[in-house]
């Protein structure tokens, strides 16, 4: 069995005060037992503006946030799943929203770039978010062999499209990380259900690491990390602060269910683009 962590805080505009609040909580991760720690979507930074990420944006491989995940991994000697961070595209006034891993050396061992953009309206609180005016998507899905299982990468918004997740199943996917930042009233109505509904029709383990709280900017999120088992149980869960939520993840637990329960199986169909 392995321990995996997943990170709960509240991001503002200041990227150092950022990353000083996620170095608390991945040591304490660690002093848990962490072994595979998650942070949430946009943990370096969430600006006044959707448009502040995009000053920030770094080249892949070199910048401080990047450096920030590498040391942390290192020296602490456990893989890290760094939330999302804007790298720089080839869009102006665009960038990619990252999430890459880190293994225990500090080595940068995969890259998932958000594909589903949250541009909606939330008629009950006048929000209005349009991430497309900043970010340019992503176009494929990211499973990597960790020393954990395989594990896949999915951000915030991708949890409403379950064909994303079949796909990385077809690609062996044992352990799902989703960094997140949902907003407190869809969080409310949705967030809990599509974890746990990811979890349950994909036989795996999810590990949703979320923003959770009042920001600066005046954005609310709903927060309540967790980590839920391939049987949709909820192991550990934070409703609201910032602090971590810990578990023992057990693939002989997953095999076994997968062997008596052999729902994947028994899918008769599959994913494929008209006329193809």
């Amino acid at each position: 069995m392995s321990c995996v962590a997943a990170v709960q805080m509240a991001s503002g505009p200041n990227v150092s005060a950022n990353l000083s609040e996620a170095e608390r909580l991945i040591a304490s991760a660690v002093d848990k037992g962490a072994e595979l720690i998650v942070l949430p979507e946009n943990f370096a930074i969430m600006g006044m503006t959707e448009h502040d990420k995009v000053g920030f944006a770094e080249q892949p491989g070199d910048g401080p946030i990047q450096e920030f995940l590498a040391r942390q991994a290192s020296t602490h000697g456990a893989w890290l799943v760094g939330g999302t961070l804007p790298l720089v595209s080839e869009q102006a006034g665009k960038v990619k929203a990252a999430c890459m891993v880190f293994d225990n050396n500090g080595n940068m061992v995969a890259r998932y770039d958000k594909i589903h953009l949250f541009d909606v309206s939330i008629e009950q609180s006048g929000e209005n978010y349009t991430e497309s005016e900043t970010i340019e998507p992503g176009d494929y899905p990211q499973v990597v062999t960790t020393p954990f299982g395989r594990l896949g990468l999915a951000v915030c918004y991708d949890l409403r499209f379950p064909e994303l997740f079949r796909n990385m199943l077809d690609e062996g996917m044992e352990i799902l990380a989703v960094p997140s930042a949902f907003t407190a009233i869809t969080g409310k109505a949705h967030w809990d259900v599509m974890v746990r509904a990811r979890a349950i029709e994909n036989l795996c383990y999810v590990v949703a690491a979320a923003q959770g709280g009042y920001h600066i900017n005046g954005r609310e999120t709903y927060g309540d990390s967790m980590i839920v088992d391939p049987w949709g149980n909820v192991i550990d869960r934070l409703p609201n602060g910032a602090d971590v939520v810990c578990a023992e993840i057990d693939l002989e637990y997953t095999a076994r269910i997968r062997r008596n329960f052999p729902v994947l199986e028994h899918r008769r169909m599959t994913c494929w683009n008209k006329g193809s």
